[in-house]
């Protein structure tokens, strides 16, 4: 397995500089931020992430403030005394993307979120708690106990938000599969265990973040190189 030296080596290469490398990557939050988000904005941002996933993002992005009319600012405690009708009506509005199986998500996260709320306090609380040596862990949980939030739609979400996490993007893919660290499907447990394994020793080589070692990996690899 590479060592970090030699990653970093080759991205300032690849980039032309150490100067120009270390202004594209970025640091996630503190988990003292994380815990002041409300936890209306995770529902927001599930909600958002679920249908970006398939679609033109600007195309969703564009009707983000229908989104946020149609329902209710993602206030938690209001969507949570939304009836099937209410919501099927919704799900016909306008001012959104209509698709109805999407639209479900939103009720189906609300109550995955107010759950954790009842257990931990906060929704936001229970994300900046969890540990990043196990952030696949925290894919998996919202997985399980979300709707829609597996492959890399609930780590997009959770990279959004500030939450330290790697990410599975095409380059990273590639240099796993490269270095036959991930073999077999992406999403397999074999395969999610050995990328955080990977990340976690790089980590302990730098000091870095999950999510500043997941760019820097994407940097060394593929076709992003700075034209001389």
């Amino acid at each position: 397995m590479e060592k970090f030296s030699n990653i970093y080596e080759r991205a300032c290469a690849r980039k032309g500089s150490e100067q120009v490398l270390m202004s594209l990557i970025n640091s996630p939050v503190t988990a003292a931020d994380l815990m002041l988000i409300e936890d209306d904005l995770w529902l927001e941002e599930f909600t958002r992430k679920v249908f970006q996933s398939g679609f033109y993002w600007s195309v969703i992005n564009a009707k983000w403030h229908g989104f946020r009319e149609v329902f209710w600012d993602f206030e938690i405690n209001k969507l949570l005394m939304m009836s099937p009708e209410v919501l099927e009506q919704k799900s016909a509005d306008e001012r959104i993307v209509r698709n109805y199986k999407k639209v479900q998500t939103i009720p189906d996260n609300c109550y995955m979120i107010h759950e954790i709320q009842q257990s931990h306090g906060s929704f936001s609380h229970f994300i900046a708690q969890w540990p990043t040596d196990n952030i696949i862990g925290l894919w998996d949980y919202l997985k399980k106990h979300g709707a829609r939030l597996g492959g890399n739609t609930g780590p997009f979400a959770l990279r959004a938000m500030g939450k330290d996490t790697f990410l599975l993007s095409r380059d990273v893919e590639a240099y796993l599969r490269a270095h036959e660290i991930i073999e077999g499907g992406l999403q397999s447990k074999k395969s999610l265990g050995a990328a955080q394994a990977f990340f976690n020793t790089l980590v302990n080589e730098s000091d870095w973040s999950l999510q500043a070692l997941s760019q820097l990996v994407a940097f060394s690899i593929g076709d992003n190189q700075v034209p001389e």
